[in-house]
């Protein structure tokens, strides 16, 4: 890994879409966005992204909640804090109360931890939604316990569920 600073920069949603597609695990890029944010080295080459859009549980779906929904990073040391703890900061300047992320079972947190993220909830491995109308395409990570997370200093928290 390389140690290189990194400085923010703005990525527009198609950038940020075709850098999850390349560089993420297990994931394809989320179908929407409200915002992303990036993460470059002093020679501008985009190191990492952050994709930030409403939550994709109902339940935290209020209007003043926001979800990470994909981080992407080519493996530059830091990249991911930096990115959740500049989500957090633009989702508050935008008006949201919350900010929420999830990860898979195996998945160390280190980088939310890193930019003061704390765990609030583990959620049991899921087979997901699959119906007629709306089926279901596997990335192969169906059945993986998720850990909930919660960007730090919200301003209220009473309708996210309690670990």
């Amino acid at each position: 890994m390389n140690s290189t600073p990194l400085h923010l920069v703005p990525v527009h949603s198609r950038q940020a879409k075709e850098f999850v597609r390349t560089w993420h695990r297990h994931h394809p890029p989320p179908a929407g966005q409200i915002f992303a944010v990036g993460a470059a080295d002093e020679r501008g080459i985009l190191r990492a992204v952050a994709v930030v859009g409403r939550p994709a549980a109902r339940r935290l779906d209020d209007g003043a909640t926001l979800e990470v929904t994909r981080t992407a990073s080519d493996g530059a040391r830091s990249a991911n804090s930096l990115l959740h703890a500049a989500s957090w900061r633009a989702a508050k300047a935008l008006g949201y109360r919350r900010l929420v992320t999830y990860t898979q079972d195996g998945e160390s947190g280190a980088s939310l931890r890193g930019a003061g993220w704390r765990l609030i909830a583990r959620r049991p491995p899921s087979a997901g939604w699959h119906t007629p109308s709306r089926p279901q395409t596997g990335h192969g990570n169906d059945h993986v316990a998720r850990f909930l997370w919660q960007a730090p200093d919200q301003t209220s928290a009473d309708n996210l569920p309690s670990t």
